[in-house]
């Protein structure tokens, strides 16, 4: 069967059958993203991956393999772990790093409680507790930019994101700082202290991201697919029970076949209701969808109309 593509005019068609066909949507995105990659590595003198495990940090690690092969990619991972990830995201992590024969970095969200210099919430999440780790991080490795996975869909505060996304001394967000970007020419400039935020995916939504993974058929963590799990109902979410402190008495275990479409802090990343085993069973539903993955699941950003802009004001990514 032929597939559907995009002209660079937007126009629609057929795909000859046994190829991909004229230059498609994905294809300029995917120009557009190793562009930007290979102008951080070009501009920057210590760049970093932030990379979670999840579908948007595996697929910039896939861009960034495709933007300078058949060489290394040639900058680390950063990882700042809370304590409360999904053990299967964590297990496909050290995977790739194994199989690929990258650098990986981890900062631990535990290390810094244990030290008394956070302290848990009494909501359980520990999402918002990454900003200081992560900052240490950047300022302790001189890392000059940090790549990651966030993309405009996503949220109102990220839609404000430029690609090159400057940040002070102290790492925080002044969106009328930002730069202008036309013609896809960024400014790296940086004052000592500053650095920058590089977003290769800032132009793709959901949608664009599992079409990739269809396509290039790229490995996932197990939990993107409908599989069972024990959760239980808080806040209109499915939360997996798990030693974070879920459930509290009176919200019922049970088991229910889901699948997950963010991941994140176990105590804020919640599941949907799900059959889809595949990435086209996936994009079925993302395409019926009607909110963003993270405005679905994710409980972290319920905190306040402005949660993710008050983060990104103080550092978080």
């Amino acid at each position: 069967m032929s597939t559907l593509h995009r002209t660079p005019t937007g126009h629609r068609g057929s795909a000859p059958a046994g190829g991909r066909g004229p230059f498609s949507h994905l294809d300029a995105l995917e120009s557009e993203a190793v562009h930007i990659l290979r102008e951080t590595a070009g501009e920057f003198e210590r760049p970093v991956l932030l990379f979670s495990g999840g579908k948007d940090s595996i697929v910039v690690l896939r861009l960034a393999r495709k933007a300078f092969a058949p060489a290394p990619v040639p900058f680390p991972l950063l990882h700042v772990d809370t304590g409360h990830n999904f053990p299967e995201v964590l297990a496909h992590r050290d995977r790739l790093v194994a199989r690929h024969g990258l650098r990986l970095l981890v900062v631990s969200v535990q290390e810094y409680i244990d030290r008394g210099v956070l302290a848990e919430r009494p909501d359980g999440t520990r999402n918002p507790l990454q900003t200081l780790p992560l900052t240490d991080a950047i300022r302790g490795h001189r890392f000059d930019a940090v790549l990651g996975g966030a993309r405009r869909d996503e949220d109102k505060a990220r839609a404000k994101e430029r690609v090159f996304s400057l940040r002070d001394e102290f790492s925080q967000w002044n969106p009328r700082r930002q730069r202008p970007e036309l013609w896809q020419l960024y400014n790296g400039r940086t004052a000592p202290g500053e650095h920058v935020r590089v977003f290769p995916l800032s132009n793709w939504t959901e949608l664009d991201v599992w079409q990739y993974i269809a396509r290039e058929d790229i490995d996932l963590p197990s939990l993107y697919y409908a599989h069972e799990r024990e959760v239980f109902h808080r806040a209109g979410m499915w939360l997996a029970a798990g030693d974070w402190g879920g459930p509290e008495p009176g919200e019922t275990v049970q088991k229910r076949l889901v699948r997950y479409r963010t991941v994140g802090d176990m105590s804020c990343t919640g599941a949907v209701d799900s059959t889809a085993t595949t990435a086209i069973e996936v994009l079925t539903e993302t395409a019926t969808a009607a909110l963003s993955e993270r405005g679905a699941t994710r409980a972290d950003d319920r905190l306040g109309e402005s949660s993710m802009e008050d983060r990104k004001r103080d550092g978080y990514f």
